[in-house]
């Protein structure tokens, strides 16, 4: 039903994905992510990770 009302080239998934990285732009608490969005720990760490490269530690190879 949404679907109809949504503009064209957008998806809810689409949508539902750019929200979740908004709100790890503006916490970058990845147990907020998981308790919001019901997304598991790994996926919110992705987010914050793209969202705030800087909080994560890039291990030498």
């Amino acid at each position: 039903m949404l679907h109809r009302h949504l503009p064209k080239g957008f998806t809810l998934d689409g949508l539902r994905q750019d929200r979740i990285l908004n709100e790890a732009f503006e916490t970058g608490d990845p147990l907020k992510l998981t308790r919001l969005f019901g997304i598991t720990e790994k996926t919110a760490m992705h987010y914050v990770g793209v969202a705030h490269p800087e909080r994560t530690s890039q291990l030498p190879r």
